[in-house]
């Protein structure tokens, strides 16, 4: 006998739905949209809201000012998303993805994005601004100074430390006694109220500047010599610490020719749009040149121009070496120690396994230093500990020797620590099985317990290879790259790609931030294309094991 629900007063249940009035605690969506808020959450919600619309108005001033429109729109957007989001109580997922996407694009994506756009670009030394900057500059440092010049009593001043703060010119007119202020940008004229001006029109005070005395204006002579500030009719340049000239520039832009001419010798230079620099007929360049496209010109030089190419290649195989010896060794220690303390007939393993780890618990750049101490030739440890006399930095293979012990050093605790939690996820009977049908230790290690370590730490290896590969402390804190070629002090026999890059960029032959942003994108794709192919053989290997 059965009994029918369908009958008058009773609704049909639409399957998934709760039953209305059958007196269940109801925890539907809305509910839970409708959960109270404590004091706490929402004086942290005003907090951070707040904090966001006053770092949103601060950045917005700087992009109203340089007629950034286009990001003013993205920023203005940016915080109108984030308020609606932590405003309203719909959207529970993405109050937590949000942030996190957000910082992603911030310091990830922002910073490769400008990195390739730098990349094409011949940004560097003598190309960082404009072209009209260009010109400026051209112009401020060919001032001279001429018969008949102005001079004005000088008082050099910063805003900020005496000995490193950036150096302003303040100078008396000597016909209207006007004080004004002068930097990089040009003049400025100062209020009289807020300047002493002592008999003879030098400045002695000024609000928001400390005034140099003689000792602090002497120990940065030449940061003064160098300061030019541009006027109307010319540049002011120092001429000592207590007086400054009106000069005239030699050199002017000529908008007829789109060129720069020398008044003394008649000499000229053409604009060229391609490299961004003024070139004479006999290819002469002005020091001062501007940012330009320069399209694969910065590949180009890497892979074919003998003079980047050569230490180009010749570091990209030493970086495999030193990311594969580093890497591997270290793995194939860590892993030997963890098994001789996986050993069932081993005693005291807590007490080793403390010990073992202590290189791990140190700061590694501590270390670093320290072991470039112990390699030293005259008094470090190692050469007087076994009697030796080797210039470990001194020669190319000596010193790659020496950068790969210390990475063993600084680099087995790791792969011990993780190696040791696989081999204990490793069912003991597996191994017994394989001696119990005659393998040997070694042929049950090879078959069995090798390939289920590397289906667990595959992953490790790959993070600890591309690691290694840009291990710029390793190289930067131990050898700094040497030893060096007495011809080529750019690239050294310890040098990988990522201190070479650094060196294009910063170093002491001028900064080629193009062409290190070229560089840096042929070590993003090497790691790329590496860390791909041995994921996708690592998911073969566990399709085989699993």
């Amino acid at each position: 006998m059965s009994t029918s629900l369908s009958g008058p007063g009773s609704a049909k249940q639409a399957p998934g739905r709760e039953p209305v009035g059958s007196g269940l605690p109801r925890t539907s969506r809305t509910a839970r949209n409708h959960a109270p808020i404590t004091a706490t959450g929402l004086l942290v919600k005003v907090i951070l809201l707040g904090l966001t619309a006053g770092i949103a108005i601060w950045a917005a001033f700087p992009l109203v000012e340089a007629e950034r429109w286009i990001g003013l729109a993205v920023l203005a957007a940016t915080t109108a998303g984030l308020f609606y989001l932590y405003l309203t109580r719909r959207h529970i997922p993405a109050k937590y993805l949000v942030p996190g996407t957000l910082f992603l694009i911030a310091f990830q994506v922002v910073p490769v994005l400008y990195t390739a756009s730098t990349a094409f670009t011949n940004f560097g030394d003598g190309h960082r601004g404009s072209k009209d900057e260009a010109i400026v500059a051209i112009q401020t440092a060919s001032v001279k100074q001429v018969p008949g010049s102005t001079q004005y009593p000088l008082s050099v001043a910063t805003q900020g430390d005496p000995a490193t703060g950036p150096l302003v010119f303040l100078v008396t007119d000597p016909q209207t006694g006007a004080v004004s202020v002068g930097d990089a940008q040009g003049l400025r004229q100062l209020d009289p109220g807020d300047v002493t001006v002592a008999p003879g029109g030098k400045v002695t005070a000024a609000d928001g500047y400390t005034i140099l005395n003689f000792g602090q204006a002497s120990s940065r002579s030449k940061d003064i010599t160098e300061l030019v500030v541009p006027t109307s009719g010319g540049a002011l340049r120092s001429s000592g610490l207590s007086r400054a000239y009106e000069g005239k520039a030699v050199r002017g832009y000529d908008a007829g020719c789109d060129c720069v001419r020398d008044s003394e010798t008649g000499r000229t230079w053409t604009a060229d749009e391609e490299t961004g620099a003024f070139v004479a007929a006999d290819g002469e360049r002005l020091a001062q040149g501007w940012k330009v496209d320069v399209g694969l010109r910065n590949f180009a030089r890497v892979l074919t121009d003998p003079a980047i190419s050569g230490p180009f290649f010749g570091t990209l195989v030493w970086n495999f070496a030193f990311a594969i010896g580093s890497t591997g060794g270290t793995f194939l220690l860590g892993m030997f120690i963890a098994l001789a303390l996986h050993s069932p007939r081993m005693r005291g393993t807590n007490l080793y396994r403390i010990l073992l780890i202590l290189p791990y618990a140190m700061p590694s750049f501590a270390m670093l230093l320290v072991w470039r101490d112990m390699f030293n030739t005259d008094f470090g440890l190692i050469n007087n500990l076994f009697g030796l006399g080797v210039d470990w930095f001194g020669h190319d293979w000596s010193a790659r020797l020496a950068v790969i012990l210390v990475q063993l050093w600084l680099g087995y605790p790791y792969m011990f620590l993780v190696a040791t939690g696989a081999l204990q996820a490793i069912p003991r009977e597996l191994t017994e099985a394989t001696l119990v049908d005659g393998a040997s230790p070694w042929q049950s290690f090879r078959t069995v317990t090798l390939p289920l370590l590397l289906v667990a730490l595959s992953p490790l290896l790959i993070a600890s290879f591309a690691y290694n590969f840009n291990n710029f402390n390793a190289i930067h804190l131990t050898t700094e790259g040497g030893p060096f070629p007495a011809d080529n002090p750019t690239a050294g026999a310890t040098d990988l790609l990522i201190t070479y890059t650094y060196r294009l960029a910063f170093g002491a032959q001028g900064a080629q931030f193009g062409l290190a942003a070229a560089v840096s994108l042929f070590i993003f794709t090497i790691v790329a294309v590496v860390s791909a192919v041995s994921f996708r053989r690592t998911r073969k290997q566990e399709e085989v094991y699993s």
